[in-house]
């Protein structure tokens, strides 16, 4: 039962200020008081209050103009039987209410036993001490009217205090206990709800929503009652959708309503308990249930006269079918291409697998240069190169020796190394012995 004071931060009069507080006790049980003698308080201050036939202590969870509104959304009247504040509790109060707690959940097991030994069909789940001991409250669930008043003698006389049972329903018995829902929040009946309100399966119906009790029943075994928090907007929108009781007649068969989106006002509907579905609006589905009242029947769910339906077959659900397609394919692996460890070497050596020569290329003979082939990039390539001599320079290349001249089988003279001649070609003879 938790509140947030949302006019803490705002600066309202004092002369007018509302004199009750709200205080909470265990179990997010609630109650106001008047504070008469104007006490300085604040949210969360431990306050002795008065209770008949005693005293009991709780906290203070709201003041000022909201408790106001709290009080006239519960229908509580401002009257005299409001009880009174008697102080701030000091650590003494607190010791002997700690002391009064400690005796609640032995006194819970013992409850328990006595009402297996009388046979009594009800359920209990807690019980909570007065802050001065003199009182003790048990809650209990129970389908049926149970008769405790032979229970209540034995109660009084084993705990020797005051017995007061009250009985709560399965929803409040959760709210005692508390605990977290499916939606990872604190219960709402823990936290907020006081005034429970029936649920019905008819709430499920109407948000299209599966009629599964595991899904649709909370902690308290019953049907949870955030069904009823959006049910009027359902309600609502429900009212400008056509009632499909029976499939609609076309010319390419009866087609069957299979699904509705409410607030998209959109209905699919399949010919034929076909696979396909077929997306149509609500004001067009009046149309066809408006004609199939007067006997006509149209063509399509789309179209009155006959066109071309082969592309509404086909593009109905054309994205289902390339996501299977795409899904049903195993995927090629794609091969790797092998590293080359000698990189200059496999780009020379690499050449097309299939060469045609190209027609009408000019034949060429050995040893004539070819103006058509590409010149390679050699090691010289970029180097400025001598200018070439002209006619009249008296220097002229020596003539080559008779027969090799134009001969291209004839092989050339290999050049001679000159590391060779001076010894460094290769380690001293007899370098073993010398060391």
């Amino acid at each position: 039962m938790n509140s947030f004071d949302w006019l803490s931060h705002m600066g309202l009069p004092e002369v007018d200020r509302f004199d009750i507080v709200e205080v909470k006790f265990k179990g997010g049980r609630k109650d106001y008081f008047r504070n008469v003698d104007f006490l300085s308080l604040t949210t969360g201050d431990p306050v002795v209050v008065d209770v008949p036939n005693g005293h009991h202590i709780g906290y203070v969870s709201l003041q000022g103009e909201l408790v106001r509104l709290q009080m006239q959304k519960r229908k509580i009247k401002n009257d005299d039987n409001i009880l009174r504040i008697y102080r701030v509790a000091n650590q003494k109060d607190l010791d002997k209410w700690q002391e009064a707690k400690n005796r609640e959940l032995p006194t819970l097991y013992r409850g328990k036993q006595i009402i297996d030994e009388i046979g009594l069909k009800m359920k209990l789940s807690d019980v909570e001490f007065q802050s001065d001991g003199s009182k003790a409250t048990f809650y209990y669930s129970a389908e049926d009217r149970v008769d405790f008043r032979e229970l209540i003698k034995f109660l009084a006389s084993e705990f020797k205090v005051r017995i007061e049972m009250r009985q709560i329903s399965l929803r409040q018995e959760a709210g005692r206990l508390g605990g977290i829902g499916v939606c990872g929040r604190e219960l709402c009946c823990s936290t907020w709800i006081h005034d429970f309100k029936s649920v019905t399966t008819s709430a499920a119906r109407y948000q299209n929503l599966s009629l599964n009790p595991s899904k649709l029943s909370g902690q308290c075994g019953r049907l949870k009652c955030c069904l009823n928090y959006e049910l009027d907007s359902y309600m609502s929108a429900l009212k400008d959708i056509p009632n499909v009781d029976k499939p609609l007649l076309t010319a390419a068969g009866p087609a069957k309503l299979q699904k509705t989106d409410i607030f998209r006002k959109l209905m699919w509907f399949s010919y034929n308990d076909d696979n396909n579905w077929h997306a149509v609006e609500c004001s067009r589905v009046a149309e066809i249930l408006e004609l199939n009242a007067k006997g006509e029947v149209p063509s399509s769910l789309k179209e009155d006269k006959a066109l071309a339906l082969e592309e509404d077959f086909s593009n109905s659900n054309r994205d289902l079918e390339i996501l299977d397609k795409k899904f049903s394919q195993a995927k090629k692996k794609k091969k790797r291409k092998p590293k080359n460890k000698t990189g200059v070497q496999a780009s020379v050596n690499e050449q097309p697998a299939t060469q045609t020569p190209k027609e009408n290329a000019p034949a060429t003979t050995p040893g004539t240069p070819n103006k058509n082939r590409k010149p390679t990039r050699g090691r010289n390539q970029g180097r400025p190169q001598a200018k070439a001599s002209s006619s009249s320079d008296p220097v002229s290349p020596k003539p080559a020796p008779e027969g090799m001249a134009g001969n291209p089988d004839i092989p050339k003279k290999k050049r001679r190394n000159n590391n060779r001649r001076r010894g460094n070609s290769g380690p001293p003879k007899n370098s073993g012995a010398n060391e």
